[in-house]
């Protein structure tokens, strides 16, 4: 399979400037990111401008300064702190290895003291997360990697706190074989440390001293828990006679030219290495540069606690580099090594001096991410705009590690396109054949724009559902492959210069189809043998039997009744015409009893994205709640008839009670059992009057809100996926027990798996997982109902400026920092009356964070969830209590043995990939000495 590298590989090749490196810099691109001209620094390294090599961001100069040198760290390019990546795409050399550097240093320049923490990559593979702690000190990041293509793209994205910015971005290329590993197709080498031992300053080693400019630490300059336990006895050295290093990885004379001997047999160092324990190249520098009496030898043995097997081999540095003042390069090409990494060297028996050591660098290995399955077909059609439209210009791969701003991608190891919107971009010429090769495409947005030609053939993309092209100048006939595309749902192309006749194909079976404003474009009724409903809303010529039809907003679908065709009158909204399939088992009201019901609409008591709810009584007494449709977009009406669709066959004593719906005169109603103490989100923020301040009472609550769930997922054939868990659709009857409401976003699943879904939710409360992959799965209620428990712990709103400190808005990073750290005080409503047992207020903080793990296989089911809350409530209610829960949960293990089985089936695939992904040792070398 083609690398990430072969995504970017042919990404973005129009982009960008062909840099000429100098004579005396081959290979060398410098970017000083916001910098506004180009310049040469202190040490004649050459800086460009960043302005050609990345789309977007800001330039601006930095507001504290460092005691840095350089032009190049008085500014930075920042980023909005949003779901886009921003990239920068610098041209390469294929099957060329190149060292990636990348500086950043905030020096406050938003002026807001908020540290910044974001995530960093090259082209599809996560590199780095990038966390600033400090103004002055910048944070520096090093890769190598073997390009696999012409392009490379260094991407920012997924800040958490804080913008994403970069001060300086570097590519230094490698000549040979430096840095060569068996397994560089597949995974990359991260720098962990590279420091220079035996310096006799604290500066740092590099260009010119080092062509390919690395930069080698000092070893002499102490920072918390990096180069600590120094033996006694260790000496620094130096020479100033020459040193061949031109060998293996080449390091620089300047640097083989210092060392430290261990005078009383021993050298002992410890490094905390980020991002381990991880599999590692690690490789030690040595030159002897004492001239030894012939009596006298050097010999030693690497020291590595609880790792024997490192420890056999013995190093002679003279004899092993044939010769004095010549380099020898022992190293493990793959070694996993701990966090905290404790080595020495000790001298042997028969050894009159203590060890030597000149230099060392260690990396950790990083797997390759496999790129999306579209990067090829996509840069190819980018490429068409290069030098006109921003929204094409955004670099690395569409999808990943986030998707570009007019993109939708899939979940799978290898996503494809899922949904492409270029609504309104301008953009002239005929449609991007490339579009039709994209396999996985649901949704293409085209419209608003001033493409011309024909509509090409889409008969490829068999999972096409929504395709908008109106408001164009499309000319010529409408392909018949369009009406054989299997799952499609929506056609628009109003507004064109089309012509021709209107497939047959197309009313093969329920779509929504608007033609209207192409003049030349006819419908013939020979030979279609099946029922249609036509529906023209605005008035034009209408002659269905025999010839055509022309209107300005024309649907389209079968009907049950044989042989019925109704042409509707023309000035009758939209809404009213829906199909009514959907809701013949559901009560339908008349608009008069609603009418009478609500006063006409007096007493409004809510209000949402759906429209409007207002308060009623039934002529038999029963108090209603009544959401009237606002929303009339095609989007609105499927979700009403979405809810009358699944409430019509769903059941339960914890989800709100559906009564029936109303279409009349334009108006789309819902009506459903009247919860009189509203939501629980007005019960946790609301007056102190309203506030539930009782634990036990909030228990009670998060169980009932369980079970409505749990009969979602596992009491409905297909599972239901709820999809957008709050609180404030959780509603309180007049007992305060709890009910699940709100069902216009819900989807039921296919066959229990996931379903492709565009991304609908509340922020705050929506899966991360599901946002990336637009794969849906009852995990997905899972994280949002674990953030409902955080909730109901804390008494805080999911995202907030203000509660949960200057470097956090989200309730589930603050409530882990606190939970992880063994504080649970820290996240407690301090309203809520005391008394609790901190016992169950753990037991809930615990399976909420469970719920809310970054991958949707990791979090349990919502039976699990529901025996946690069960737990908590008997803990709370006492001894008594706690044993008659054991006694029923014992009662419900047989019968309820064979969901659980299946549930522990997932679970322990899950944990069976996790295993295997571990066994990083049997996809390398095993470790030997080279």
């Amino acid at each position: 399979m083609a690398s990430a590298f072969t995504a970017a590989a042919a990404l973005l090749l129009f982009f960008h400037l062909q840099l000429l490196p100098s004579a005396a810099q081959p290979g060398f691109i410098s970017l000083d990111c916001g910098g506004a001209r180009d310049h040469t620094d202190a040490i004649g390294i050459q800086w460009t401008s960043d302005a050609s090599f990345v789309s977007g961001g800001q330039a601006t100069q930095l507001l504290v300064q460092n005691s840095m040198q350089g032009q190049q760290f008085t500014t930075v390019r920042y980023f909005p702190a949003d779901n886009r990546k921003y990239c920068y795409t610098m041209n390469v050399r294929n099957r060329t290895r190149y060292l990636v550097r990348a500086t950043f240093l905030y020096g406050n320049f938003d002026n807001s003291n908020v540290y910044p923490k974001f995530d960093i990559s090259l082209g599809a593979s996560p590199w780095s997360t990038i966390v600033i702690d400090d103004a002055t000190t910048p944070v520096v990041e090093e890769a190598i990697i073997l390009a696999a293509a012409p392009t490379l793209s260094v991407c920012l994205s997924n800040a958490s706190t804080g913008q994403p910015f970069i001060s300086t971005l570097e590519l230094r290329q490698f000549n040979g074989s430096l840095y060569y590993t068996t397994d560089e197709a597949r995974f990359f080498l991260a720098l962990s440390a590279r420091i220079n031992f035996g310096a006799e300053s604290n500066d740092s080693v590099r260009y010119p001293d080092d062509p390919f400019d690395r930069i080698w630490e000092s070893d002499s300059v102490r920072r918390a828990n990096y180069l600590v336990d120094v033996a006694p006895g260790t000496e620094r050295i130096s020479t100033t006679k020459p040193i061949f290093v031109s060998t293996n990885e080449e390091p620089p004379e300047k640097v083989m030219q210092t060392a430290v001997v261990g005078q009383d047999g021993s050298l002992n160092y410890r490094l905390d290495l980020e991002g381990f324990p991880a599999n590692a190249w690690g490789v030690s520098y040595f030159a002897e540069i004492e001239d030894l009496a012939p009596n006298e030898t050097r010999k030693f043995k690497l020291d590595v606690p609880g790792m024997p097997a490192l420890n056999k081999p013995t190093v002679d540095v003279e004899e092993n580099a044939q010769g004095k003042y010549r380099l020898y390069e022992p190293g493990y090409t793959n070694l996993t090594l701990p966090f905290v990494f404790s080595f020495g060297f000790k001298k042997t028996n028969d050894s009159s001096k203590g060890p030597i050591l000149n230099a060392l660098e260690i990396y950790k290995y990083v797997q390759i991410t496999i790129g999306s399955q579209d990067a090829n077909i996509m840069a190819s059609m980018v490429s068409r705009y290069s030098g006109e439209a921003d929204w094409a210009q955004e670099g690395g791969d569409p999808c990943l590690p986030a998707s570009w701003s007019w993109v939708q991608c899939s979940s799978e190891d290898a996503p494809r396109v899922f949904s492409i919107t270029l609504s309104g971009k301008n953009i002239t010429g005929s449609i991007p054949v490339e579009l039709t090769k994209l396999s996985g495409l649901v949704e293409l947005k085209l419209d608003g724009n001033s493409f011309s030609g024909q509509i090409p053939d889409f008969s490829e993309c068999r999972n096409l559902q929504y395709i908008h092209l109106e408001n164009n100048q499309l000319t010529g006939e409408l392909p018949p492959s369009l009406g054989d595309l299997p799952n499609l749902k929506e056609l628009y192309i109003q507004n064109n210069k089309l012509s021709g006749q209107v497939p047959k194909s197309l009313f093969k079976r329920s779509i929504i189809l608007n033609f209207s404003g192409n003049s030349g474009l006819h419908m013939v009724n020979n030979g279609i043998s099946h029922t249609i409903i036509i529906i023209c809303a605005v008035v034009g010529a209408i002659v269905f039997l025999g010839a055509s039809i022309g209107c300005y907003f024309c649907i389209c679908w079968r009907k049950k009744k044989p042989h019925e065709v109704v042409i509707a009158a023309p000035a009758k909204k939209l809404g009213s015409y829906f199909s009514e399939v959907a809701t013949e088992s559901a009560h339908r009201f008349s608009l008069s009893e609603i009418e009478d019901a609500t006063d006409k609409f007096e007493r409004r008591i809510g209000s949402g994205g759906f429209g409007i709810v207002y308060y009623g009584k039934l002529a038999d007494g029963r108090e209603i709640a009544v959401k009237l449709l606002t929303n009339d977009s095609y989007q609105g009406i499927r979700e009403f008839l979405n809810e009358v669709t699944l409430l019509s066959r769903i059941h339960h004593r914890h989800l709100v009670t559906f009564l029936g719906y109303s279409q009349q005169d334009g108006k789309n109603i819902l009506v459903y059992e009247f919860m009189h103490n509203g939501t629980l989100k007005e019960h946790l923020r609301g007056a102190d009057d309203d506030k539930i301040t009782s634990w036990l009472k909030r228990l009670e609550i998060a169980e009932d809100a369980a079970k409505g769930i749990e009969y979602l997922h596992t009491g409905c054939s297909p599972t239901i996926i709820h999809r957008d868990l709050k609180s404030s659709n959780i509603l309180l009857d007049k007992n305060m027990r709890a009910k699940v409401a709100d069902f216009g976003l819900s989807k039921p699943a296919v066959d229990g798996s996931h379903v492709s879904s565009i991304v609908r939710g509340t922020v705050g409360y929506l899966d991360p997982e599901y946002y990336i992959s637009q794969q849906l799965t009852e995990k997905s209620d899972i994280y949002s109902f674990g953030v409902i428990l955080l909730e109901l712990i804390s008494g805080h709103e999911p995202i907030s400026n203000d509660n949960f400190g200057l470097n956090c808005r989200n309730i589930v990073a603050w409530a882990r920092s606190h939970i992880e750290s063994g504080n649970i005080h820290a996240i407690i409503d301090q309203s809520m009356d005391r008394g609790y047992d901190l016992q169950s207020v753990w037991k809930i903080a615990e399976v909420a964070i469970m719920c809310v793990k970054p991958k949707g296989a990791q979090r349990p089911p919502i039976s699990e969830v529901l025996k946690e809350i069960q737990d908590a409530i008997a803990i709370e209610r006492g001894p008594q209590e706690m044993q008659r829960s054991t006694t029923i949960q014992q009662q419900l293990l047989v019968s309820n043995s064979n969901r659980s089985m299946a549930d522990s089936s997932s679970v322990n695939h899950h944990l069976d990939l996790e295993h295997n992904g571990e066994s990083f040792d049997e996809l390398l070398m095993r470790p030997g000495l080279r």
